[in-house]
């Protein structure tokens, strides 16, 4: 599991929580100063996960106010790029003269080395929370040109299509499941949610060049390889496909995959015959017939399936599922066993 800490401040008297949360973000974040109605009694959590270059927070609080004066910036300076996704609420972000309203689904994107206005409230009447997730970057990690990135401060940008889906895609999935995930996979899961972070701010900004090409193919590649996980049950899903999805041509996504250790076609059919082989010993399809299994995942001949199943397993699929079966029997027998003992 991804190692986390969690905030809490329902753990202390409703009269000392602001300030611990105060304090909280004070110390991991940018100081802000904050105004809230809900002062005298707030409830509220916050999830840290470090992965490796950035930091994702899950923020659940009342509704605030929050400002970040020349003063505090003179004060602390932790310099760090400030990238938000709102998930419930309505907000606005404001920076550098710019101001955005912020629905849920949008990010909003600032630097903590400046002053600027932040404020989240509730939208739902019979609930005082908020919530976003928030992907601290330091400025040294992003790699795009400082100079410019002042024309995305206090910006919206979307978080339900192209690259800004599958950031947000990424971040949910990451705070909302951290037990999926080793800890060592954090590093490489902050690389790719970098990468994509990247990709994204290039892409609002003048030119999309000042993305560095290795980024940009990076980005790529793990948008193609989440459409192809989305698509994997269509039976006409091949290379030409991926590519015309992504408006480029199949050599060029035939280049994407040149430094992985599969092809295009490979990496589909593995995907496909890793599914199949599942559902196989799956005791809930047991009685789904084997090719309704394998056209659920895009064999639509079964010979083909059949063969390319054997190459990959060195078993046929009715093999497969007949030992998954047995191994089955075998268990429930020796439960059925220990648990007819009679007691101590």
């Amino acid at each position: 599991m991804l190692p986390r800490d969690i905030i809490d401040t329902t753990v202390l008297p409703p009269g000392e929580r602001f300030g611990m949360w105060l304090d909280l973000v004070a110390r991991t974040s940018v100081p802000l100063r904050i105004q809230s109605a809900h002062s005298d009694d707030f409830a509220a959590r916050a999830n840290f996960i470090a992965l490796g270059p950035i930091q994702l927070v899950q923020y659940e609080y009342p509704s605030l106010d929050a400002t970040r004066t020349p003063k505090l910036v003179r004060q602390s300076d932790p310099e760090l790029y400030i990238l938000a996704l709102t998930t419930g609420g309505i907000g606005t972000s404001s920076q550098d003269g710019r101001r955005s309203e912020i629905l849920a689904g949008e990010f909003t994107f600032y630097d903590g080395s400046r002053p600027h206005d932040v404020c989240h409230h509730a939208t739902e009447p019979d609930r005082d929370q908020a919530t976003s997730i928030v992907t601290m970057i330091p400025h040294a990690a992003l790699p795009l040109p400082p100079q410019r990135m002042a024309t995305l401060y206090g910006g919206r940008m979307s978080g339900s299509e192209g690259i800004g889906a599958l950031l947000a895609q990424f971040l949910l999935q990451v705070t909302g499941h951290p037990e999926q995930y080793h800890a060592a996979d954090a590093s490489r899961l902050g690389a790719v949610g970098l990468d994509l972070a990247t990709t994204m701010l290039g892409r609002h900004l003048v030119a999309e060049d000042a993305v560095p090409t290795e980024i940009r193919r990076r980005a790529l590649l793990t948008q193609v390889q989440s459409y192809i996980h989305r698509h994997l049950g269509e039976a006409t899903l091949g290379p030409q496909v991926v590519a015309d999805a992504h408006h480029i041509s199949v050599r060029s996504l035939h280049r994407l995959f040149e430094a992985e250790d599969a092809t295009v076609a490979s990496y589909i059919r593995d995907l496909r015959l890793a599914r199949c082989r599942r559902d196989l010993t799956d005791p809930a399809l047991r009685k789904q017939p084997v090719q309704t299994v394998a056209a659920r995942w895009g064999f639509s001949d079964k010979a083909h399936f059949s063969r390319a199943f054997r190459a990959a397993y060195g078993t046929t699929p009715q093999e497969h599922r007949d030992s998954g079966s047995d191994l089955a029997r075998i268990v429930n027998r020796q439960a059925s066993t220990v648990n007819s003992l009679p007691a101590d």
